[in-house]
């Protein structure tokens, strides 16, 4: 199957996802809730809402059938039963996905977001898994991108609001040391960066060769060249870059810097049934399944 077609299908499934979010069983496989969370504190009484920005495989992505699969699902799907709730996932833009959750659109976000200085300001994030970035380039890698240097005086495409198009442009944490500002402090020239809206259109940047590499985390960066070895393969050596703590985003409150603030109700109350998931094996086997026990982490 043409990647083009694979992406029709992506973007096709992620309509129906809003409307008819999966089903969760209500009740704890312990028996109990690990912890209660108030109605009033939740989007809407008895569920969980978690914005996620599909796809983003292997940690968001859609089944043959059109259900949300993936390791940010089954995640999400067993915390809301450990709490008691049903799970619904809400299809996000991940530019806005922050706003989204701050909004009342959902309780919490699942959609490997890095934690970083800024976002964490903006709400409150309890790790949960790690990863890096990596570039992917056209099979044979026909531009050479040996190393990230390379792509001085190219084109690099990434989804906006991402880490990855924060470290090409030079932006958000990396506010002044971008890889495009590296080039430039070389006597290079500058990386055009095109930033797309959804992940999958900055894919398909360079599936129709208007760049030279699509920037992802380094997990999704794998999957496209494990499952289209005949269109992808990593560039730059295959470099992890830039490793980080993803998180799950949580509203703080009322306070306008979340940094140090106390974790909501909800917060609290996700982050006891992550770790119960961590203590009874669950969460790896998770992370297992998916081949991403490397990116495994405990809680602080």
């Amino acid at each position: 199957m043409k990647i083009a077609r694979i992406l029709s299908v992506i973007m096709f499934a992620s309509i129906i996802l809003v409307a008819c979010g999966p089903k969760a069983s209500s009740a704890s496989p312990m028996g109990t809730p690990v912890a209660q969370i108030p109605a009033t504190s939740l989007a809407q009484a008895g569920h969980l809402l978690i914005c996620t920005d599909f796809p983003y495989p292997p940690q968001e992505m859609f089944d043959e059938n059109g259900n949300p699969a993936g390791m940010d699902v089954e995640i999400g799907t067993e915390i809301a039963n450990r709490l008691g709730l049903k799970v619904q996932f809400v299809n996000s833009v991940f530019d806005s996905i922050i706003l989204a959750v701050t909004g009342g659109k959902c309780d919490i976000i699942i959609s490997a977001m890095n934690i970083t200085t800024d976002r964490q300001k903006q709400i409150s994030q309890i790790p949960y898994f790690q990863a890096g970035q990596s570039f992917v380039t056209l099979k044979g890698n026909p531009d050479n991108i040996n190393t990230p240097m390379d792509l001085c005086g190219k084109a690099a495409a990434a989804e906006s609001g991402t880490t990855e198009a924060n470290y090409l442009q030079g932006t958000g944490d990396y506010a002044g040391k971008g890889l495009s500002q590296q080039c430039v402090a070389a006597g290079k020239q500058p990386i055009t960066v095109v930033v797309a809206a959804k992940d999958t259109d900055a894919l398909q940047q360079l599936q129709s060769g208007k760049v030279v590499v699509y920037s992802a985390d380094s997990p999704v960066a794998a999957y496209y060249t494990v499952q289209h070895p005949d269109i992808f393969a990593l560039a730059a050596g295959g470099q992890v870059l830039e490793p980080a703590l993803e998180g799950i985003g949580v509203p703080c409150g009322t306070a306008t810097d979340c940094t140090n603030a106390p974790l909501s109700p909800v917060g609290a109350a996700v982050k006891a049934a992550l770790a119960s998931m961590m203590a009874d094996g669950t969460y790896l086997k998770i992370l297992t399944k998916w081949n991403l026990a490397s990116g495994a982490v405990t809680l602080p």
